[in-house]
């Protein structure tokens, strides 16, 4: 088992915030993108934010868009449509939106639309 999926939420949500403020882009783009990708509105968000949920217990939570899997290119040198496990995968899919989020992409390009 990783040691991501025992990784709270709450704790790397912060570095997400601050990776996409940095490149100009804000927080309610990145809470959309989450959403957009789990399902959580701004209230269950914040409920596992508080709650310090881990990503096992975030993404078993989740309902994951169906487009997810839509989702491609390389996170940490690995393709995330070829990653074998299922909640790494959910989890890379996630950095893979912050990435393209903080790298400037369309809100719609980055939400399948």
């Amino acid at each position: 088992m990783s040691r991501i999926f025992t990784v709270t939420f709450a704790s790397v949500y912060p570095l997400y915030v601050t990776k996409v403020e940095k490149k100009g882009r804000t927080k309610a783009e990145l809470d959309r993108v989450i959403e957009w990708l789990t399902g959580f509105d701004a209230a269950a968000l914040d409920k596992h934010l508080t709650a310090g949920t881990t990503f096992t217990e975030f993404f078993a939570a989740a309902q994951l868009n169906p487009r997810a899997s839509a989702i491609t290119g390389t996170v940490c040198g690995v393709q995330v449509e070829n990653i074998d496990d299922p909640l790494m995968q959910k989890i890379r899919y996630l950095d893979k939106l912050v990435d393209e989020l903080a790298a400037g992409r369309p809100l719609d390009k980055i939400l399948r639309a």
